[in-house]
């Protein structure tokens, strides 16, 4: 069949047509009719962007039945990752090169078995994944953030959950799938001194600002979802999740806990944050900090006296200190130093390592805000709170290089491997 030209891409064809499987299971069905149908009517005039908009255009027009039996090829990629026990699923665009990936033990790997698929066909799957307001936000904005549900019978009925992007990837639609664990893990399982686990409690601590920061993928939602989690079960209050999208939903406990997404349930970060000042909340869950306005919206409601926390794609203490004082204009730099040293209680930057045996193993670095820290800060000499957390181990601190080195010494991971996440090489090689 004869498909308008997808501009020079070298793609597969599409093999829905009897690829096997290495796990021996069924072979992937054909797309539906409907993509061959849509992908023909295209105007051979239309290239770029303007393809891209006349798919969303007609794709929303599709019947109940047509998008059903499109979402049941999505259905079965997202069912693979459960699967694999992969924690990402990508596919579309030029990238993948017509296949599915899913992300293994840290390493991303093509799923051959699921067969290859043109760009414009799975410009038809993400389009189709997709409400009104989010396909405005891929055209205009280049990405749109959302959450994606899967019935799994074996779960004991309970549904999965996928944080998800679709996004533009050179005139295509892209898409990342996140499995989000079902499960959440207790606090005390972390490896977290007493110390700072106390100050993630309401009970203990009942205000201030805690950070956990950390690449893509490197746990920071797991982390998060454990201290929700604690404090939900040891003491009565009111918890307001805000986040974009929401992942794991946590069911009330000894609190209330709100879930409140972004774009659906209010319209920005800062608006849910300024919300929640009149919610009556005693704890504040800030999915991220990811521009000026959350971040001085963050600042604003822990200074009224709320425990917050909230997460950073930062990769040190150091870092996220210089970051969010870095993200205001120089003239208002001197202020939020001051106002952040105040609030500040704790920052954790994460890392997820290869873990010798298979799987993977957390190594944190973890700075408790004290009041030499909180003058280092206030003061612009970050760079004295590195040895802080080198000599303050009593308090639970660690630098991440004391982390990794400990790591390595329990052959928990390989010692190479600690050089390579480190983020002081110098240091971590002295303590070798």
């Amino acid at each position: 069949m004869s498909h308008p030209s997808s501009e020079n891409i070298s793609a597969p064809a599409r093999t829905g047509e009897d690829t096997p499987r290495s796990s021996g299971e069924a072979s992937v069905p054909p797309l539906p009719d409907v993509c061959d149908d849509l992908i023909d009517s295209i105007p051979e005039a239309y290239r770029g962007q303007r393809r891209l908009r006349y798919l969303a255009e007609e794709t929303a027009q599709l019947s109940v039945r047509e998008e059903t039996a499109l979402r049941e090829r999505i259905q079965r990629f997202a069912q693979r990752t459960l699967e694999l026990d992969a924690s990402d699923m990508d596919l579309g665009g030029r990238a993948c090169d017509g296949n599915v990936w899913y992300r293994v033990d840290g390493d991303k790997r093509r799923e051959e078995a699921l067969g290859t698929y043109d760009p414009l066909e799975t410009d038809i799957l993400v389009l189709n994944l997709l409400n009104e307001k989010q396909t405005q936000e891929l055209l205009r904005d280049g990405a749109a953030d959302f959450s994606y549900r899967l019935d799994v019978e074996e779960n004991d009925g309970r549904p999965r959950r996928f944080r998800a992007t679709a996004y533009s990837d050179y005139d295509h639609a892209a898409l990342n799938m996140r499995a989000i664990t079902d499960e959440v893990f207790a606090l005390e399982d972390l490896g977290f001194h007493e110390k700072i686990q106390k100050g993630m409690m309401f009970r203990h601590v009942r205000d201030g600002l805690t950070l956990i920061t950390g690449v893509t993928g490197s746990g920071k939602s797991t982390t998060l979802d454990a201290i929700i989690d604690a404090n939900n079960q040891d003491v009565p209050g009111h918890i307001v999740v805000i986040a974009q999208p929401v992942e794991y939903m946590h069911t009330p406990k000894k609190c209330i806990v709100r879930h409140r997404e972004v774009g659906k349930d209010v319209e920005t970060f800062k608006a849910g944050i300024t919300q929640a000042l009149r919610q009556d909340p005693d704890i504040v869950v800030i999915g991220e900090m990811r521009d000026p306005e959350t971040i001085q919206a963050a600042l604003e409601i822990t200074d009224s006296g709320h425990k917050v926390f909230s997460t950073l794609h930062t990769s040190s203490a150091m870092e996220t200190i210089d970051r969010i004082v870095a993200e205001v204009p120089p003239t208002e730099q001197e202020r939020v130093r001051h106002r952040l040293a105040d609030v500040l209680r704790c920052v954790i930057s994460q890392q997820l390592l290869p873990k010798i045996g298979g799987g993977r193993q957390m190594a944190k670095e973890v700075l408790w805000v004290d009041s030499s820290a909180r003058a280092a800060i206030k003061n612009d000499n970050v760079g004295e709170v590195y040895q802080m957390m080198w000599e303050g181990g009593q308090q639970g601190q660690t630098t991440l290089e004391q982390d990794l080195y400990r790591l390595a010494r329990a052959r928990k991971i390989e010692p190479e491997h600690a050089m390579d996440y480190a983020n002081n090489k110098k240091r971590l090689r002295r303590l070798f």
